[in-house]
């Protein structure tokens, strides 16, 4: 009996050893998991065909990954999101496509929140500023 608890013991701390090893505060990947909610959205812009910068209420900025590129969203109409809920997060949430590509979706994989120079870093890599 006390051996099934043990290894049971032994399996959680392997898994809680193995989440917390690659946490990084400051880094970039703990906060691809950031989500926009929906109705605060004022605008987008696009960085390249697979690469958003999604501007909220408050002065907030997001840099958007989609999942494959989206050859053409500079010519589209306009996007929008769809999800379950309010919420626009990574994995379970996907930009549609107006006009143009009528209909398509492409999931998205990642959300970052940015900082004021974060974004401007963002513009300058991606040639917009």
């Amino acid at each position: 009996m006390y051996l099934k608890q043990l290894f049971i013991i032994i399996c959680l701390s392997t898994l809680v050893a193995c989440t917390g090893a690659d946490e990084r505060p400051d880094s970039e990947s703990s906060r691809v998991h950031d989500c926009i909610h929906e109705p605060s959205i004022r605008g987008y812009r696009v960085l390249d065909e697979q690469n958003l910068l999604v501007e909220g209420s408050g002065r907030r900025s997001y840099h958007v990954v989609l999942w494959r590129r989206a050859h053409g969203i500079s010519s589209s109409w306009g996007i929008g999101f769809k999800s379950l809920g309010s919420m626009i997060c990574s994995g379970n949430s996907e930009v549609v496509f107006k006009g143009h590509f009528d209909g398509e979706s492409i999931r998205v994989s990642s959300i970052r929140k940015l900082t004021t120079d974060e974004e401007e870093d963002l513009l300058i890599r991606f040639g917009k500023k």
